[in-house]
């Protein structure tokens, strides 16, 4: 994957890129990014926070997330990405950079969405840990320094997720029982537990999630393929459970759409790992349908069977097939 954000989609500013970095201490973890060596893997974290239209409240964000680690001692990376913007969260960035030495700035050319910025961010991080977070306020971003301490002390987890225990979003009483179904779903999709499915606030390997970035849709169901990634591979995703805010400003997200989009994702995310167990359920009640009406057409019908029957028979034996042609291309593929 080419990792450069000014060939990926939506193009970074030239000036998002830092130049050639030497000197400093890198046990000082206020030390600013230019006095670093920079690079993937040479810092302790990155913090990768997408911005579309936060002005009035992303400084405070800034400071938040800043306070929190510096007194971490990580050395660590705000990597802030501004997706476009159409009111002041740009110039806003440009203007506290010298404030936040440790921020490094990515504006992007055109909207490409959160999923979009995540993914280059991810790609681009210098830090081995990554954390994904909201810059809307919603969520405990003094808890970062936690959740990076978390994968450090357990070597055996690979993702780290902050599992909402109240949920303060829009059209609350249409999301509750949507995204408990839409859990559910992935749930048996994924063979196990899953406690919040797109939590915004996350930590992971960033060399682990490198396979799995390509994967990242544009929007905000890329939560929701990361965690279905690593869950699919067999790698561990642990839970901390966190409060969630009423978010600042106004929400992106639309109900109908974003939630349409949430489902494609689990069913895609489960037929790109898993096909079989999507597809061969279907297959066999179709197909045990179809015997069993077959069974009583001959009863009925005096040894005679409707075409309906063999429809059903058919229509399952054909997926199965295509179930199991799908599980060998997965299994045969080198990812």
């Amino acid at each position: 994957m080419n990792a450069d954000p000014t060939t990926t989609l939506p193009e970074a500013a030239p000036h998002a890129r830092h130049a050639s970095i030497s000197g400093g201490d890198p046990a000082d973890p206020q030390a600013s990014l230019n006095e670093l060596d920079h690079g993937p893997n040479t810092l302790d974290a990155t913090i990768v926070l997408p911005c579309y239209n936060e002005g009035p409240h992303v400084l405070l964000e800034l400071e938040r997330i800043t306070k929190a680690m510096d007194a971490s001692g990580f050395r660590y990376e705000l990597l802030v990405i501004d997706d476009k913007s159409t009111d002041n969260t740009l110039q806003v960035l440009q203007e506290a950079l010298p404030r936040f030495p440790r921020m490094r700035l990515m504006p992007f050319q055109r909207n490409g969405g959160s999923g979009t910025a995540r993914r280059i961010g991810s790609a681009e991080a210098y830090g081995r840990i990554v954390v994904w977070t909201d810059s809307d306020m919603t969520y405990p971003n003094e808890r970062i320094p936690e959740f990076i301490q978390y994968l450090i002390d357990h070597p055996e987890t690979d993702q780290v997720v902050g599992a909402r225990t109240t949920e303060q979003g829009t059209h609350k009483i249409l999301r509750v029982p949507a995204k408990w179904v839409i859990r559910k779903v992935a749930e048996t999709l994924a063979g196990t537990k899953i406690p919040d499915l797109n939590s915004g606030l996350r930590a992971f390997r960033r060399d682990v999630s490198l396979p799995y970035l390509r994967l990242l849709p544009p929007g905000f169901s890329c939560v929701t393929t990361i965690t279905l990634s690593f869950l699919s591979n067999q790698h561990t995703v642990d839970y901390l459970p966190i409060d969630y805010a009423k978010r600042a400003g106004t929400s992106k997200f639309h109900f109908v759409r974003d939630a349409y989009r949430y489902i494609l994702q689990v069913l895609r995310m489960v037929m790109y790992f898993n096909p079989i167990k999507v597809l061969m359920p279907l297959a066999l009640v179709l197909l045990g349908v179809g015997v069993t009406k077959a069974i009583v057409d001959v009863i009925v019908y005096f040894f005679r069977i409707t075409t309906n029957s063999l429809l059903l028979i058919v229509t399952g034996l054909l997926i199965a097939s295509v179930a199991l042609l799908a599980d060998l291309i997965v299994r045969s593929r080198a990812d």
